[in-house]
């Protein structure tokens, strides 16, 4: 949570939550959620106007989704434990034309999606058969907005899971040639495109299976810079050595089979659809 932010105590459910329900959301926010109670207040509270939260909740035994439906959320259970399990879940249950990803623990800022939806390429809308349907070669804008996580504070990112984090990156380049600084939870895209990419990872490698399949359509990836900062609440996955452990090892996965198909088809395949929205270099 930001050092300005309101205090987690201090906030209270939006106003108007039900009939919020009756209108159609611009943007659906899917929010993979695992004891999560605490910080719920904050995230739910910084959802801009028109953003809907569905909050998916992976087995939680603290207050979690009471929590989430007092503060206006739709609640999504996922019985399946594994952050792909739960993330898919609120893909399969957003019905909104723009679809965003963010972690529940405070430890980013919701109030920065709309600058990510901005840099996203126009949707590609169904016609009426017979007339013409431009080709997604010539939508201007990204097909995949990733938040480029910059700390807050010393203590916002664990050390080894900064170094893990900078390893991956340098991986799924040489594997894929994505250049990634980032491979963050904070991500934006078009429903439609999400479902089309056909993913089936249900554990720490979901978010790379989606830069990856996004990778291979040829579809552009951006990456733009999100605070980052500490998270509300002890951590599941890359606040500890062992979650880390477990996130590169499902990662990993993916990228043998990537280099495995690549070698297969004689030759890595390359992208030139990565464009970096990125102000400050490759420091990551």
């Amino acid at each position: 949570m930001p050092p300005d932010a309101t205090p987690l105590g201090d906030a209270a459910p939006l106003d108007g939550a039900a009939p919020l329900r009756d209108f159609p959301p611009l943007v659906d926010v899917v929010l993979p959620c695992l004891n999560e109670a605490d910080a719920l207040p904050w995230v739910l509270g910084r959802l801009p106007a028109g953003y809907r939260a569905i909050v998916v909740d992976n087995g939680s035994t603290d207050d979690s989704a009471a929590v989430a439906r007092a503060h206006g959320a739709i609640v999504v259970t996922e019985s399946r434990r594994g952050f792909g399990a739960a993330a898919h879940a609120g893909l399969l249950a957003a019905t909104a034309e723009t679809v965003a990803f963010c972690d529940a623990d405070a430890s980013m800022d919701p109030s920065e999606l709309p600058r990510m939806v901005a840099l996203l390429a126009p949707a590609v809308r169904e016609v009426t058969p017979g007339t013409v349907t431009p080709g997604t070669a010539t939508l201007t804008g990204a097909r995949l907005v990733l938040g480029r996580r910059r700390p807050t504070s010393r203590g916002s990112w664990p050390l080894h899971a900064r170094l893990a984090n900078r390893a991956l990156s340098l991986l799924i380049r040489l594997r894929s040639g994505v250049v990634l600084h980032d491979l963050g939870p904070m991500r934006v895209a078009r429903r439609a495109d999400l479902l089309a990419l056909g993913l089936i990872d249900r554990r720490s490698g979901y978010p790379l299976e989606m830069v990856l399949r996004t990778n291979e359509r040829g579809w552009s990836i951006v990456e733009t810079d999100t605070a980052y900062s500490p998270r509300v609440g002890r951590s599941k996955v890359t606040g500890t050595v062992q979650g880390t452990i477990g996130a590169i090892r499902d990662m990993s996965r993916l990228l043998s089979a990537v280099k495995n198909s690549a070698v297969q088809n004689g030759a890595v395949k390359t992208s030139a659809a990565m464009n970096t929205a990125s102000k400050n270099g490759d420091d990551g």
